[in-house]
């Protein structure tokens, strides 16, 4: 009896990335519908990219500092190139575009094609050799087994479209806002698809950095703010009305601090 409880520890500590992995996709899940009602509500896409990773890079920047201070290596002019670039890639361009196709789109839409990222990294990664695959083991049979699924199933969520189906209650929750009406479904799907080929590369090239620049909560403050920059000038560039940059205490300031 007194094994118990050390076991179910060991269990948890095997399964806990499992776990996490779950949580991040349920969270995930909620993020979308927030984010589609804070546009509805009148909130431009690439101010909400500026706004959030501006938040993060704040929230981040004393764990980084404090917790990496001994571990952090030297910063030189070619790590931080390196590290520019591929903000721009993860941040200043796939989630402008990513989120940006959510007008064309929807919220249930997107989450199915992100699943598609690990199986494009994958591709990718066994294209450039990073990954090898062995057909002969049964991991990698699962490997190439699920990225099939994976593909197959987004190309039906892409080029099917069936019945409309009808609510059978009503929402729980009422947010008032202009309604959103999906006019491009081909011009989102081409954002989506497009964001998620840069997303998957934008994990590669985060593998490859981390190994000159081991200190992940730095990275991630740094990506943060340059992310943030780049997307500013991206969006001064497209919406030039000062009253799209005032956020109220309302759902788009919500939908900031959540994402």
């Amino acid at each position: 009896m007194a094994q118990e409880p050390s076991s179910h520890v060991g269990t948890y500590k095997r399964f806990k990335p499992h776990l996490l992995m779950v949580l991040s996709q349920v969270a995930y899940a909620f993020l979308y519908f927030i984010t589609e009602a804070s546009f509805n509500h009148g909130m431009n896409p690439h101010v909400y990219i500026t706004y959030r990773h501006i938040v993060s890079g704040i929230i981040m920047l004393p764990f980084a500092y404090f917790l990496e201070r001994k571990d952090r290596p030297k910063l030189t002019f070619a790590l931080f190139l390196e590290l520019f670039v591929i903000s721009f890639l993860g941040i200043g361009l796939t989630l402008n575009m990513y989120f940006a196709s959510l007008r064309y789109t929807s919220p249930t839409f997107l989450a199915s094609m992100i699943n598609t990222i690990a199986s494009l990294t994958f591709v990718i990664a066994v294209s450039l050799k990073l990954e090898v695959l062995d057909l002969r083991n049964p991991r990698g049979l699962a490997k190439v087994l699920g990225t099939v699924v994976s593909l197959a199933g987004v190309m039906t969520m892409t080029l099917y479209k069936g019945p409309i189906m009808r609510n059978l209650w009503s929402p729980l929750i009422h947010i008032q806002g202009k309604t959103s009406i999906h006019e491009n479904w081909l011009k989102g799907s081409i954002l989506t698809v497009a964001s998620c080929i840069t997303w998957s590369l934008w994990y590669i090239m985060q593998a490859v950095t981390l190994k000159r620049y081991p200190a992940q909560l730095s990275m991630i403050t740094w990506m943060s703010f340059l992310g943030a920059a780049q997307s500013a000038v991206f969006a001064v560039c497209i919406e030039h009305k000062r009253a799209a940059w005032t956020v109220g205490f309302n759902i788009d300031l919500w939908c900031i601090l959540y994402s």
